[in-house]
């Protein structure tokens, strides 16, 4: 190959060379703002994506807080409806034990009075003091001469508070007195016939402290069918604390 032939391939060579590295530079410079853009894309995606979770989050917190809040609602709605009907089915186990006494009494010979005693309670108390104790002591003695008797133990509150709660309340304190009886003095269980009317039947007015004093009470009443024994009073009406 001579000199002329050889000058040329090289200026080629050299040509082709600098031909590819302008390519290249024209593909970077072309091909780099679509490379940045898809990055900002990309990451404006992203913070969507992120946006979108979070707003999800915050509707499901949200909604979870809402149905926290109805069933709370639902909840509180169906304990009240359970404590009017327990008031209620109270109520109505007070009367039936009452006219079921009522029948007890009369379905057997003529009962009569022999004796009885009233103990009273303080506020929301259902605690036998030692001057109830010491009353239902001295009523007690009447029973050792008595024969084919009932004891009526009667419990009762004033007027405050819900009607429920005194049902329960005036069953505790009659519950407190025969408790003392039974096992002081051996009373047999079926000679008890006790109720606890709440404040339905008041025997002085709730107005006046005294009153509520009074209706806050237990009475016991000493029934008996002997017509020779008689018929006596022993009222004792407690002292309130």
């Amino acid at each position: 190959m001579n000199r002329l032939a050889m000058i040329g391939l090289a200026g080629g060579l050299v040509l082709a060379g600098a031909t590819g590295c302008a390519t290249k530079n024209y593909v970077k410079t072309q091909t780099a703002p679509l490379v940045e853009h898809s990055d900002q894309l990309d990451q404006k995606t992203a913070a969507n994506n992120r946006q979108i979770h979070d707003t999800d989050d915050r509707a499901q917190a949200g909604i979870g807080r809402a149905q926290s809040a109805a069933d709370a609602a639902g909840q509180n709605a169906q304990t009240a409806g359970k404590a009017a009907g327990d008031a209620e089915n109270a109520a109505n186990d007070a009367v039936h034990r009452a006219d079921s006494l009522d029948s007890v009494i009369k379905g057997l010979d003529n009962y009569k009075p022999l004796a009885n005693v009233q103990v009273t309670f303080g506020f929301d108390k259902a605690v036998l003091t030692k001057d109830d104790k010491e009353q239902l002591d001295t009523f007690a003695a009447s029973l050792g001469t008595a024969k084919s008797y009932i004891l009526e133990v009667t419990g009762g509150t004033d007027s405050t508070g819900s009607a429920q709660y005194n049902y329960e309340l005036s069953q505790r304190r009659a519950d407190a007195v025969v408790q003392y009886l039974a096992s002081k003095y051996g009373i047999a269980a079926h000679r008890f016939y006790l109720i606890g009317i709440g404040k339905d039947k008041e025997v002085a007015s709730n107005n006046t402290p005294e009153g509520r004093k009074q209706n806050r009470r237990v009475e016991v009443q000493l029934l008996t069918n002997m017509g020779d024994q008689g018929s006596q009073s022993a009222s004792n009406n407690g002292g309130g604390r």
